[in-house]
């Protein structure tokens, strides 16, 4: 499996960024995809998502700012992030669980054994 991101920038308080992750190699519609964010000096912070049938996770810190998607047709996850803050800047990674069978949505970064390079994501105030 491979994840590549991309869409990655800077941009002023309020903007609007989209991030994109082409994937390929052996997937499954059923694994669980997510992104997660890491600032230097701290964790791995899960921000969205996206499990079997369609479901979605997002964290209390994200909702109904940042939209996660997934297009089939070309192998990209993508994550929508609006009203941007300078509490978002951060290296954005999204990951794979590939874990066989029905998968829940779940933002435990242990359980993700794929993941990407990362992007750079700058908010300035």
């Amino acid at each position: 499996v491979h994840l590549r991101e991309s869409g990655g920038g800077s941009v002023q308080t309020g903007g609007s960024l989209r991030l994109s992750c082409a994937f390929s190699g052996d997937t499954d519609s059923r694994y669980c995809m997510a992104w997660f964010r890491q600032v230097p000096g701290k964790g791995r912070q899960g921000v969205a998502g996206n499990g079997h049938y369609g479901r979605i996770t997002y964290a209390e810190s994200v909702k109904g700012r940042f939209t996660l998607s997934k297009d089939w047709a070309t192998n990209t996850l993508f994550l929508q992030m609006d009203n941007l803050s300078p509490e978002a800047t951060a290296v954005y990674y999204c990951a794979l669980d590939g874990t066989r069978g029905y998968c829940e949505p779940h933002l435990d970064g242990s359980r993700y054994n794929y993941w990407g390079q990362g992007a750079q994501v700058t908010v300035s105030s």
